[in-house]
């Protein structure tokens, strides 16, 4: 069964009988380092969290130089997208990116919005930033900057111009802050001055706190209050919430630790493609991102569950994304260190 969503890794335990310090998970693309932050949490676990997360709110305002209106804290990005496609669903017809994440179809069939898939192609030069191309028709466009799961980084240049085409844009730029020089792209400065962009970022990717879910977005107040009106209560928990605010609590900090992540993925992502390329029956396609998208000359099923199986190592199924097949997987930017060991054993496996 083709998974929907990297990072799976309780299934893959009881499947392989391991323990979570004996498998490599590949499949999911996280910053390779986890902030040391735990200490001191027991008020954040003892008392119910600040609806209005006001504290919170400042801060990623301060990190982005936006205005605190402008900013919604969010259960993950997966939440913000239930009412991103809240809004979509009313405003009418939403393109979304083919192959692209596979949440934007599940947001939208919550309120049974009319989704229409733009076809991307499969081949890409090697720089970026590049060109994306506008879709004909919609009323609402779905981007996701660097695209996931291409790795593809568009300019801002030519996103922009949909501002003044579709009643609705949404940019998912979960991955950005994760690529060198990415911010030159983001479309946050634009929001003040247009209400038909929301921009959803998480911290989940640039400080490997999958397990947290924390999200946010940056739209126009009116926007966000609306949204504000709808969800629960506490969207996001203490634990959450205490964390967020210590990691961001210093915007210098914040840009440190994403030189250090930018690096990282430059560096790695250079080496990986470097190593993969060298390695019989795979073509590994260009990307900004964290994450590199692969193509075989067959299936690679086998060559996936041969990892999973003799190797305990996680590669990305990309059977969710539409477009794609047996023929494609993702692979997740690890550490120098796990990175090799990724590549030992494809080498294994592809050389008999």
């Amino acid at each position: 069964m083709a998974s929907v969503h990297g990072g799976e890794l309780q299934q893959a335990l009881l499947r392989l009988g391991c323990r979570p310090v004996d498998l490599l998970d590949a499949s999911a693309s996280l910053a390779p380092w986890t902030p040391r932050l735990w200490r001191m949490m027991s008020l954040a676990i003892r008392h119910y969290p600040d609806r209005t997360h006001q504290r919170l709110i400042s801060l990623i305002a301060a990190v982005h130089g936006v205005p605190a209106e402008l900013v919604l804290p969010g259960n993950g990005a997966a939440e913000l997208f239930t009412w991103a496609a809240r809004d979509a669903a009313e405003a009418g017809l939403s393109v979304v990116p083919a192959p692209g994440f596979a949440d934007y179809g599940r947001a939208l069939r919550c309120w049974h919005g009319e989704v229409d898939e733009q076809p991307l192609p499969l081949t890409w030069p090697a720089a970026f930033p590049q060109p994306y191309q506008p879709p004909a028709h919609g009323e609402v466009v779905w981007i996701c900057n660097p695209h996931n799961p291409t790795g593809q980084l568009w300019s801002r240049a030519s996103l922009a111009p949909l501002l003044s085409r579709h009643a609705l844009v949404i940019c998912d730029e979960a991955f950005l802050p994760l690529v060198p020089d990415g911010e030159c792209q983001s479309l946050i400065p634009l929001v003040a001055e247009h209400p038909n962009l929301v921009v959803v970022r998480s911290l989940t990717k640039l400080y490997g706190i999958a397990g947290v879910r924390l999200g946010y977005a940056i739209a126009q107040p009116e926007r966000l209050q609306r949204w504000a009106a709808w969800r629960d209560p506490w969207p996001v928990n203490g634990i959450a919430t205490e964390l967020a605010e210590r990691l961001l609590q210093d915007p210098r900090h914040y840009r440190r630790w994403c030189q250090r992540v930018q690096a990282w993925s430059a560096q790695q992502g250079a080496w990986m493609q470097k190593q993969l390329s060298a390695l019989p029956e795979l073509m590994p396609l260009p990307s900004a991102a964290n994450f590199l998208l692969i193509r075989g000359e067959k299936s690679l099923v086998p060559l996936r569950e041969a990892m999973e199986q003799r190797h305990h190592i996680l590669l990305r199924d990309c059977g969710s994304f539409a477009g794609l097949g047996e023929c494609w997987l993702r692979i997740g930017l690890q550490s120098p260190r796990h990175n090799r060991q990724i590549i030992h054993a494809l080498r294994q496996e592809l050389r008999g």
